[in-house]
């Protein structure tokens, strides 16, 4: 009898492995969608808890009204910003490809207006020559360009599976927010784990992922934005594309905005625009650099715990992995290894605690 409730058992656990991957096979092209949906409840749930404060017992109202203050003030304002990004990318590309732009003459400018000194380390520093860095930073540049490029007309070509994804997602955010007080405890209840332990484990994904978003993520967008402005305000062409590599340099804690608006300051130096690299930098050290050190305070109440090192390669591996939803995806990953292991280690300590003081006990007199 014992024997088969153990093969029953396991036939189920079996079953259960099946389906599961089997749902995800068949949701795979909208998990992008499910993924953002997720994200998006999480970090409105306060919006739409306030709102049913005013509606009480109308949740289906209350998040109707938080959908559609996610789709005007965020989603909408988020594409017309990508679209623009975009048309300016394939400016630029079209430029390059033409010759009105050539990185390779403004590299040489900058080149020239160099120290002796400082060209003969930049001649020596293992590329052989500098015409050889111009011609690797150059066809980087481009296929950058135009990789950009082929996204957008990937995009446009699939317009019509995109919306599809995108109307899913809006679906399920929805049902999220209305029905997520009661989701969420079910969820935690059917992991496979300690109460005590899946309970740590989802708030941890909740903390990360607010923190991740609101600390990193909109500061990002902030320094991306005051980027643009600046770009703008000097005459730089394509200001909005420099604010939105600078928003994406500024997700990775070791790198930061300045690999931006430095080389753009060296240039504008070197070519004469003595007022204009003056204001990029005086931007960027006053403004854009102190823009993370006051809003991630008023962003995010709590630290993330995870170090900056684990930040960059988890941000940087998720966005290899999945894209887009791996700025949030990796350090999400990463905090809930560092969350686990701690666990197991206080769980291994505690239980090494309790078989000593048996042991302990013994050694005592009577």
């Amino acid at each position: 009898m014992l024997e088969r409730n153990r093969i029953e058992k396991g036939g189920f656990v079996l079953f259960l492995v099946i389906v599961t991957i089997g749902l995800t096979l068949v949701v795979s092209h909208f998990i992008g969608a499910m993924l953002w949906a997720g994200l998006a409840a999480i970090m409105f749930h306060s919006l739409n808890e306030r709102l049913l404060e005013r509606w009480p017992e109308k949740r289906t109202r209350a998040a109707t009204m938080t959908l559609l203050i996610i789709t005007f003030a965020v989603i909408i304002p988020a594409m017309l910003i990508g679209t623009m990004v975009v048309d300016q990318a394939s400016g630029v590309f079209e430029q390059m490809r033409t010759g009105q732009i050539n990185f390779a003459a403004y590299f040489k400018q900058v080149h020239d207006a160099l120290p002796l000194r400082i060209q003969t380390m930049a001649e020596n520093a293992g590329f052989g020559t500098f015409e050889l860095a111009q011609s690797k930073i150059s066809e980087a540049l481009g296929n950058s360009a135009s990789l950009i490029t082929q996204r957008a007309l990937a995009i446009g070509a699939n317009a019509a599976a995109f919306m599809l994804a995108f109307a899913v997602g809006l679906y399920v955010t929805f049902f999220l927010l209305r029905d997520g007080y009661a989701l969420g405890p079910q969820i935690v209840r059917a992991l496979p784990l300690e109460p005590s332990v899946a309970s740590r484990l989802v708030d941890r994904f909740v903390a990360v992922v607010r923190a991740t978003i609101k600390g990193s993520v909109l500061v990002a967008l902030a320094q991306g934005a005051l980027g643009a402005i600046t770009f703008a305000i000097v005459g730089l062409p394509a200001s909005l594309l420099w604010g939105a590599l600078m928003a994406i340099a500024a997700l990775l804690p070791a790198i930061g905005p300045a690999i931006v608006w430095g080389p753009v300051a060296i240039y504008l130096f070197a070519t004469g625009a003595i007022w204009q690299g003056a204001v990029v930098i005086a931007s960027g050290v006053m403004v854009i650099g102190l823009a993370d050190n006051v809003l991630r305070p008023m962003l995010v109440g709590r630290d993330t715990g995870i170090p900056d090192w684990l930040v960059l390669v988890t941000t940087l591996g998720g966005i290899e992995l999945l894209g887009l939803s791996g700025i949030v995806v990796g350090p999400v990953v990463g905090a809930l290894f560092l969350t686990g292991w701690q666990i197991l280690t206080e769980q291994r300590l505690s239980n090494q605690g309790l078989a000593l003081r048996p042991a302990e006990g013994q050694g005592e007199a009577p």
